[in-house]
């Protein structure tokens, strides 16, 4: 990962230095370089969202940057019959991502052409995905920086910026992404968005003052408006309604709980105090009914689930794997699902709107120290949350078919008052204007300092930094592919 600094302030005057002499490459990659250990880094997540001085140095490199390579950087629209076209910057295009998903619905809310700009910084974007969902819609171009070093993505990226026009840009990098963050510079006169999905971690370009920010649920916006003292605006997460809970699906209608996560390892094999892989067996002893898990998992993961399993002597077809899925929401019904276990200790945004939408009951995880990390401010009303695997037990022991409907009923409300999607276009087409306020948190979450520290004591071993270690080589091999 590079050269490790005694502080913030020695790495910034590095990078001052190395934009003096002209090395805009070295000095993006020390930026990737130094976030990339932040975000791997479990003690790190939810305490620390952005960085003022990591971004005016992205924001100062791409201003130098594009002084060398465009005479008049200003982006103008000449031609006011062209047909608008819109700009996303990621990272990496992928099928399992959220910020996918959610460009998905920018897409179809606004009329137009589409190019999605990839600097391909975390390794090449899944085309096949681009081609089998996204392609179905009409009017989309994904363009893959050509392979190079980081001022060479960089100059491509800025230069395609120029050459687009584009009516509105949005920038969906990933945490790392110094050269999609240095790109966008206020004197290109761009009507540009910064989307923060990389909200519970250090994420670059939350502090870039020329971009409007753009915060897709009440926890992120808050922290954000209130803590970090961003001028933002809210854009609520929204997904295509797939249809109710069909009324012959009827809850539990084999005597046993149907349970069901849906999230990458990116979210559930985290170090944390409560373990997935640890829970899933238990889970299923107590229900006597079935677990399906929707996303990719490590074999490590599997290994120990299936463990858990013979453990407990339990049929391994009761626990069902499937690493993707088109539409968590229509797997649910598929799989006649009867109540949404959401990831921990990650939550996952979109796939509770989907559960609730489908009209499936959520159990949701107090996390111990984050709020953004539990998602409880995004469920209904009342939605079980707990904190003890000894709560989550108990409360599906105590379910019924009645109580179960009730509660897919509530969610089922709150998805299309908030999540439906039906006022994204005009929310999109006129913002800040027709953005709309979030409601307000619950009283619900409280931070466990107990638990804290003691999880926080139990990070610092030779194990947990030998697997920190171990991640942060294969995150460098796979972005060469």
């Amino acid at each position: 990962m590079g050269t490790r600094y005694d502080s913030v302030q020695s790495l910034s005057e590095t990078v001052s230095t190395a934009v003096d002499k002209g090395d805009p490459d070295r000095a993006l990659k020390l930026i990737h370089d130094f976030v990339e250990r932040i975000i791997t880094e479990p003690l790190c997540a939810s305490h620390v969202f952005g960085s003022k001085t990591l971004d005016t140095l992205c924001a100062r490199i791409g201003h130098t940057h594009l002084a060398r390579i465009a005479k008049n950087p200003l982006v103008t629209r000449e031609h006011s019959d062209r047909k608008p076209v819109f700009a996303y910057i990621v990272t990496k295009l992928q099928k399992s991502g959220g910020h996918s998903r959610v460009i998905e619905d920018f897409i179809r809310a606004q009329q137009g052409g589409h190019i999605i700009l990839s600097t391909e910084l975390d390794g090449r974007s899944d085309v096949g995905y681009l081609n089998n969902v996204l392609g179905k819609e009409a009017n989309i171009v994904l363009e893959q920086a050509p392979k190079g070093n980081y001022q060479e993505r960089l100059a491509w990226l800025q230069k395609r910026l120029i050459e687009i026009v584009p009516k509105k840009t949005y920038l969906f990098n990933h945490h790392q992404d110094s050269v999609a963050v240095a790109a966008i510079q206020p004197e290109m006169g761009l009507d540009a968005y910064f989307y923060h999905h990389g909200d519970h971690h250090l994420c670059l370009g939350v502090y870039l003052s020329h971009l409007k920010h753009i915060d897709p649920h009440p926890m992120g916006y808050h922290n954000c408006r209130n803590e970090l003292g961003i001028e933002n605006i809210y854009v609520p997460l929204t997904i295509e309604d797939k249809g109710r809970r069909p009324s012959n699906i009827p809850f539990m209608h084999e005597g046993t709980l149907t349970t069901c996560t849906a999230a990458r390892s990116n979210k559930v094999e985290i170090p944390y105090f409560v373990s997935y892989v640890d829970i899933v067996p238990r889970l299923l002893k107590t229900t006597g009914g079935r677990h399906i898990h929707i996303g990719n998992l490590t074999p490590w993961a599997l290994y120990r689930i299936r463990r858990g399993l013979r453990r407990y002597s339990i049929p391994p077809d009761r626990f069902i794997y499937t690493p993707w899925v088109p539409s968590v929401w229509k797997a649910l019904h598929a799989y006649r699902v009867d109540l949404y276990v959401a990831s921990f200790p990650y939550g996952g945004g979109l796939t509770l709107i989907e559960a609730m939408g489908a009209g499936i009951p959520v159990a949701l995880h107090r996390h111990i120290f984050s709020r953004i990390l539990s998602g409880i401010d995004l469920a209904y009303s009342g939605a079980f949350s707990w904190r003890y695997p000894e709560e989550l037990l108990a409360f599906c022991t105590s379910l019924t078919p009645e109580n179960l409907q009730e509660a897919g009923s509530l969610g089922r409300t709150q998805y299309e008052e908030f999540h439906s999607g039906a006022n994204l276009q005009n929310i999109l087409n006129d913002m800040p204007r027709n953005c709309p306020q979030p409601y307000d948190l619950t009283n619900q979450f409280s931070t466990d300092t107990d638990e804290w520290a003691y999880w926080v004591e139990h990070q610092l071993n030779i194990k947990r930094m030998l697997f920190r270690t171990a991640f942060r080589t294969f995150l460098r091999f796979r972005a060469k592919w």
